[in-house]
Parts: C-alpha cells; structure tokens; sequence
C-alpha cells in the first residue's frame, strides 16, 4: 500500500512548497483546506484548487470552520479590526488566528486516522514568520504527541514542518526548484483581486523574492 499524507493547504507559498515536499517525498497527497471566514477566503480557496490540482491529489477536502468569525479577535476574521500596514512589529500581530493551527491540526489528524495516512504536513516558518506563537517547532512537536496520544493504537502520525527554519528568500528558491506554481497562490491578507503589497504577510513575500533575487508573478497594487 503506498503511503499517504494529509497537506494543509491555505492557498499561500508555504503550504503549496510543503505539499510538493511531500509530493517528491513519495506520498499520495490529501489536500485539506480551510474556510474560516478570513478576508481572502474566495481567493485562498480558488488557489487551493489550482495547487490541488497540480499535485494531482488523490482525496480533497475542503471545510468550512464559520466559528471563527464568532470569536473574532484576529484582523484576518473580524472586519472590525484593521490588518496592519506600517511593518513588521514586534510580538504577536493582529492578524494572528486564536490557535489556529491546533484546531487545523486536530481535524487533519482525524482525516490522516481515516485514510490510514501516515504522515501530516503544515507549512509552518517559526524563524521568518509574522511571530504566531502556533507557528513555533516545539508546539507543532507537542501537537505530534497529542495526536498520537488522543487516536487508535495502530494510528502513527507525524507531523512534518519542512520550512520551518528556512527563510522567506529560501522557500521562494525551494519552491522555484521544484516547480511550485507560484503564480497560483495568494499571501495577501486584505485584498481578492490584486495583492494590496503593504501587508504584512505581502511585505514578508515580496521581500522573500527580492532576496531571491526573482520576480514574484502575481499581481500587485
């Protein structure tokens, strides 16, 4: 039988690199995506079908979690709060999604406990990142342990965080390499139609090209 991987799969650079690791690592890709009610939502989901697509993923699941939006607190999913455009900051932004990851983790793993998947990949980058503290190794390796605790004895899962020491300029080359379609995804957290470039998720992308030394082939304002 050939082994399987569940990719969370947002529709941005990261989880598109971190799911064609996967890809060239031999396993049978189940892409997963989130509608949580974030700003870009039609666009993110719009990206995930292309990437899906282009990874020829063999089961796709795409959830709708509208909870968030009730709890709010993150400018990503309460239009009350305005995403941040003067830069990056110091500590944990704005934009950062109340446990976020640990909710997406949790329902990766039981779709990974379903289809026998041996393995989860998130597209996570504690170094380069916007500082959310779900982002960092040490709680993703934790989640790994909790998911192996909470779910049958004969169900092995491992967490896989491929880019989480690299830098924005290093996925951008990564992800170049192995032919990522980098046209498809979408970083920006305000804007559908053409990327606002102030962000900070933008300004953290178009950086990562600059440092590259390559152009990044999506629209801009």
């Amino acid at each position: 039988m050939s082994k399987r991987a569940v990719c969370i799969i947002s529709g941005g650079m990261d989880s598109a690199l971190a799911a064609q690791i996967a890809k060239e690592e031999g396993y049978e890709i189940i892409a997963l995506h989130f509608n949580y009610g974030q700003r870009t939502e039609k666009k993110e989901l719009e990206s995930f079908r292309k990437i899906a697509e282009h990874l020829d993923a063999n089961e796709r699941y795409e959830i709708d979690l509208p909870f968030f939006e009730q709890i709010g607190a993150s400018a990503l999913t309460d239009r009350s709060i305005e995403v941040p455009t003067g830069g990056l900051g110091e500590g944990v932004p704005v934009t950062y999604v109340p446990f976020r990851n640990g909710i997406f983790l949790s329902i990766a793993s039981a779709i990974a406990e379903k289809h026998g998947a041996e393995a989860l990949f998130i597209g996570v980058v504690e170094e380069d990142s916007s500082g959310y503290p779900d982002c960092r190794e040490s709680y993703i390796r934790k989640m790994q342990e909790a998911v192996n605790l909470g779910t049958k004895e004969e169900t092995s899962i491992e967490i896989k965080m491929p880019l989480v020491a690299l830098k924005k300029s290093q996925i951008v080359k990564r992800a170049l390499e192995l032919g990522v379609p980098l046209e498809y995804t979408w970083s920006c957290y305000r804007d559908e139609e053409r990327a606002c470039g102030i962000c900070d998720s933008c300004r953290l992308r178009l950086r990562g090209f600059e440092e590259a030394g390559a152009v990044d082939p999506i629209d801009y304002h």
